[in-house]
């Protein structure tokens, strides 16, 4: 593999403003290998990470992408002026649930909460953090529901197999049992995304 195969790849990355895999890439650059590509991909995150830089390359979403780490959020949101992304304890539910079950019904979802969701659902398919999947065949043809890769994005997620187990959403829950009595909930607040280098993915929820 030439040097000037990994730099086009480096390049196509710090451009994108979402996650590339080899396939991405090898539709703009056809005449390469789609082994070459991986190679390129792998030999990059390993340089990356080697330099210990305020970013490195991260496989999200199905796909790589430039990540600022967490450590240098907060003087990168103060630069863009933007919040941290926040939805609130309904939401986040809604949210996990979605996740968890997909694909799922609005049905389920209400079962599962004891309350109306369609609210929620509206304010996560806005937000691009949830998608229709398509229609379940029974009376009435009900929607069902899943996440989307921005979700995974969000979330720092390969894919939802990186979902966290049920032992550690257990142990999730013990923490927030603790901060609850120092007055917040931490289900209230998502951490800070990494944000890629070029700054495009702040989201401002209210």
């Amino acid at each position: 593999m030439g040097k000037s195969v990994k730099l086009i790849v480096e390049a196509l990355l710090f451009s994108s403003e979402k996650p590339l895999n080899a396939k991405d890439i090898h539709a703009v650059m056809p005449e390469i290998s789609m082994t070459d590509i991986s190679s390129a991909l792998k030999v990059l995150k390993y340089e990356f990470e080697a330099l210990g830089r305020s970013f490195y390359l991260r496989e999200i979403s199905g796909g790589y992408q430039f990540r600022s780490r967490s450590d240098y959020s907060l003087y990168i949101l103060k630069m863009l002026q933007a919040s941290p992304t926040r939805l609130s304890r309904a939401t986040m539910e809604t949210l996990a649930i979605v996740a968890y079950k997909q694909p799922v019904l609005r049905q389920e979802i209400e079962r599962i909460r004891g309350v109306d969701v369609g609210g929620v659902l509206k304010t996560l398919l806005e937000k691009g953090l949830i998608r229709i999947m398509g229609r379940k065949n029974l009376p009435g043809r009900p929607l069902v529901y899943g996440t989307t890769k921005k979700f995974l994005e969000v979330f720092d997620l390969k894919d939802l197999e990186s979902l966290p187990k049920l032992k550690e959403i257990e142990a999730l829950g013990i923490e927030e049992e603790t901060e609850k009595a120092g007055g917040e909930s931490a289900a209230e607040i998502i951490p800070a995304t990494e944000i890629p280098p070029h700054g495009t993915s702040t989201d401002t929820t209210n």
